[in-house]
């Protein structure tokens, strides 16, 4: 059975008993999964565009300083991989885990999506999994429906604060929702009338018990003896938020889950919609993926990330011509990111087509010369030993996974 609980709905509840909700200004809700298996899934959707060319870039292509006059200007500080790639250096903390072979990439991917290039829509399209988000197609996630009919799975009462499901895993199977960014504070007599407020709305009461208790575990839940020690709390955390910090909370709160009964973890990251002066906007976001990889590593620990696998994939690419502004603009191929123990990493995986121009797709873009769909097909048959028939009949209806990558060990 599912409930769902909007923000708005919460809020409205809390303010009649005292409780509050102090939330960073972009709420990033996380969803979890117990399974019948031992091995992790982590999927990260990075929301904006990221620009897999400055990422990893093609220095070994004769084609990437002449599209690129500025970006490709900085190829000299990007550390080197393989002899014809090179790392951007805001991930050069990522190198060790490079240098174990648990960090790989694949180049010239890309979702069925093309030519329209919307945020909105190519995210739907990479979270639904399908070809088409036409009228009457479905409308659930590829990581739920891998979880529909998997004899075991258990999760706790679906529900959501701060923003919607993830499409992603939206759908029939039980999935736990919860936003680290959201604090319950509760005063003494708000906890106890809360209990009383909940007694004849049983689902209400559910999703609430769910709330505080996951709050509990990320060490959020405070009951304030008094009202200035309930603002002082609230306070502190929107103090926090402000730091921009909630990359690290997301990373430590999921690396809790899966070092206990859940499997499988996703959530997002944003920031990668670099249309202006790239070389500084870039920065940061990859600064925070290299965080969230390093501390989900340290997190759930060694013996749990010799089974984990780590799954970053966007919705599209960018341009390979950077525009007036320094910045590139939306594309189609791109990068996707593994990482984690259960890979066979060191590598960059993929075909790559070239950057000459007759080479790219609409004289403009990277050319997909694979399926994002299929990567992330071949990790969960990895992990989960999932059929291949089921993963292009079920979970990506109409894929041809292609032959198998080797990607995993």
């Amino acid at each position: 059975m599912t409930h769902e609980l909007t923000r708005r709905g919460f809020l409205m509840r809390g303010a009649a008993i005292g409780c509050s909700a102090a939330a960073s200004p972009l709420i990033t809700p996380m969803s979890f999964a117990a399974t019948p298996w031992d091995n992790r899934l982590v999927v990260i959707i990075l929301r904006g565009g990221l620009d897999g060319l400055d990422a990893v870039r093609p220095w070994g292509d004769a084609a990437f300083a002449s599209a690129r006059p500025n970006l490709a200007g900085q190829q000299a500080s990007a550390l080197d991989l393989d002899g014809y790639f090179g790392l951007h250096p805001a991930m050069k903390p990522l190198m060790g885990l490079w240098n174990k072979g648990e960090l790989a990439f694949v180049h010239a991917v890309s979702q069925p999506y093309r030519d329209k290039r919307s945020h909105f829509d190519g995210q739907d399209l990479l979270e639904a999994g399908t070809v088409s988000l036409a009228s009457g197609t479905q409308r659930d996630g590829w990581l739920n429906r891998m979880l529909q009919g998997i004899p075991g799975v258990e999760a706790q009462t679906t529900f959501t604060i701060g923003q919607e499901n993830m499409l992603l895993t939206s759908g029939d199977a039980p999935v736990s929702n919860w936003s680290p960014d959201v604090d319950v504070t509760l005063s003494e007599q708000g906890l106890r009338l809360l209990e009383l407020t909940m007694q004849d709305d049983p689902a209400m009461a559910a999703v609430m018990r769910e709330a505080v208790t996951l709050a509990g575990q990320d060490g959020d839940t405070v009951v304030a003896e008094s009202e200035a020690q309930m603002m002082e709390a609230m306070g502190n955390d929107m103090a926090a938020s402000r730091k921009g910090k909630g990359h690290h909370r997301i990373a430590d709160f999921a690396a809790e889950q899966l070092r206990g009964n859940a499997r499988i973890a996703t959530f997002s990251l944003g920031g990668w919609d670099t249309h202006a002066r790239q070389e500084i906007t870039l920065k940061r976001p990859l600064e925070q993926l290299s965080e969230v990889l390093l501390r989900l590593r340290k997190g759930v620990g060694a013996s749990v990330w010799g089974k984990t696998t780590v799954v970053a994939m966007t919705e599209f690419g960018r341009t390979v011509r950077e525009n007036g502004t320094k910045g590139t603009d939306h594309g189609t191929g791109g990068l996707m990111v593994l990482s984690g123990g259960a890979i066979r990493g060191g590598k960059v995986y993929g075909q790559w087509p070239g950057l000459e121009e007759a080479a790219l797709y609409d004289r403009r873009d990277l050319m997909p010369t694979g399926d994002v769909r299929a990567w992330a097909a071949w990790a969960m048959r990895g992990s989960f030993g999932i059929s291949k028939s089921r993963l292009e009949g079920v979970i990506f209806p109409g894929l041809d996974m292609g032959n198998n990558p080797h990607m995993m060990l």
